[in-house]
């Protein structure tokens, strides 16, 4: 039985001169994971490093529903407000891609 889920995507060109930064707080780690933890419905965050643009970078941050990220978002408002300030010197440009449905099927064995 496939399992769904929901995700959101963000694009960023970061700052060479922040990129160990940026890597650090959006990466598995990071302030926004640990920040993310503190709530019911996080599932997990992935950061993909462009191969061809060292400074391109793709958030996608998984949750059990969008009602459990906006339950998140008003709850920690003011904590999520901060990191994003502070984490928005690192980037030069950051873009929303979108909220997308996911469906996770078991894998089984041949």
């Amino acid at each position: 039985m496939p399992l769904n889920s929901f995700a959101y995507i963000w694009e960023y060109q970061v700052k060479e001169a922040h990129l160990d930064a940026f890597e650090h707080a959006y990466g598995p780690y990071g302030e926004w994971v640990r920040l993310f933890k503190e709530a019911t419905g996080y599932i997990d965050t992935h950061l993909h490093k462009d191969m061809n643009n060292p400074s391109h970078f793709v958030t996608v941050d998984f949750w059990s529903t969008r009602e459990a990220y906006e339950k998140f978002k008003a709850r920690f408002s003011d904590e999520f407000k901060k990191l994003d300030e502070f984490c928005s010197q690192f980037t030069e440009s950051e873009k929303f891609i979108g909220d997308f449905e996911c469906t996770f099927s078991p894998t089984t064995s041949r």
